[in-house]
């Protein structure tokens, strides 16, 4: 009998042990639950350290899903203008336009969105103020400027105001106040340029009076979707207006320097116009068409009003064409 207690006593004592190790171990995993390992970031090279940082400033708005439509007829597309053109569906990349895409040429005021990205990339303080000298005055092509030489303004103003309004004398103070000056602000632009592949892209100046300022339409495309992936583009370049305050005189009205971001009709969500003799009228822009998030690119529109008819074109031709019920799947 003594026997049988004892072989009971030694059974309770290892199934407590075994259970307290159970407890111990559970406690473990919950508390391993509550504070979870942080992930190592992965060494990179010190070089690629400040071009791999995503700027604070850039923020892609989620995708939307897009729906199964037709494609356009391109034959369809009839009375276009422009020199060289493309509509792209900005997720898939997916041409539905294409003329004279590869050539070439100048594009004037477009240049300001890689002005804007170099300047939101560098992570400079916004806030910090900047005088406009007349190193930033154009003696190129004497173009006016309603900011006067003295006049001292933010680095975010100074951008809303290229972005929005073309300013160019706002474009050039931006470059200028860049560490290393114009030089090393345009070296920024090409290499930036190359990082997002646009081959036959060169940038001379950040204003694009230079009409050595050259790419191609479907470069554009490519710069115009990585434009949108900043918050303060697509801001500053839908808004309609801007007053810039001064001290001693009314304040300096500023409008957007494309009048299609006044139409209702329109749902765009980043724009920029662009203008010099050599490169004609020209005009990028993100927008929702029947639902279908494209980019239109217009290059060498010579009309004062072409670049804006083409893009009515455009939405009316997108519009006709995917009016039609979805191909069933």
């Amino acid at each position: 009998m003594k026997n049988k207690f004892l072989i009971l006593g030694l059974l309770l004592l290892t199934t407590g042990v075994f259970a307290a190790e159970d407890e111990v171990v559970l406690q473990d995993e919950q508390q391993a639950v509550q504070t979870p390992v942080e992930a190592q970031p992965a060494l990179l090279p010190l070089d690629d350290v400040q071009e791999a940082t995503q700027p604070e400033y850039a923020s892609q708005p989620a995708a939307e899903a897009q729906p199964d439509l037709p494609q356009p007829d391109p034959a369809k597309l009839r009375g276009m203008r422009s020199a060289a053109a493309i509509v792209v569906k900005q997720e898939q990349e997916l041409p539905l336009y294409a003329k004279n895409t590869d050539v070439p040429m100048p594009i004037a005021s477009i240049t300001k969105l890689m002005t804007a990205m170099v300047i939101l990339d560098s992570q400079l303080p916004l806030d910090e103020q900047i005088t406009i000298e007349k190193e930033d005055v154009d003696v190129l092509r004497g173009t006016r400027s309603k900011l006067k030489v003295g006049l001292i303004l933010t680095r975010q103003e100074l951008l809303q105001l290229a972005l929005m309004a073309s300013e160019n004398r706002a474009a050039a103070a931006l470059a200028r106040a860049y560490p290393g000056g114009v030089p090393a602000f345009v070296a920024a632009m090409n290499r930036k340029a190359e990082a997002l592949g646009m081959m036959d892209t060169r940038f001379v100046d950040s204003t694009g009076l230079n009409s050595g300022n050259v790419s191609t339409a479907q470069d554009l495309v490519k710069m115009v979707k990585a434009s949108y992936g900043y918050e303060l583009i697509r801001e500053y370049t839908t808004a309609h207006s801007h007053a810039v305050a001064q001290r001693k005189s009314r304040n300096l009205p500023f409008h957007n320097s494309n009048q299609l971001i006044q139409s209702k009709s329109w749902d765009i969500g980043l724009s920029k116009t662009g203008y010099i003799h050599d490169s004609g009228r020209c005009l990028v822009m993100q927008a929702k068409i029947a639902q279908q998030a494209v980019i239109i690119v217009l290059l060498d529109s010579w009309g004062k009003y072409t670049r804006n008819a083409d893009a009515n074109r455009i939405k009316r031709w997108i519009e006709t064409s995917l009016a039609r019920k979805p191909r069933a799947s």
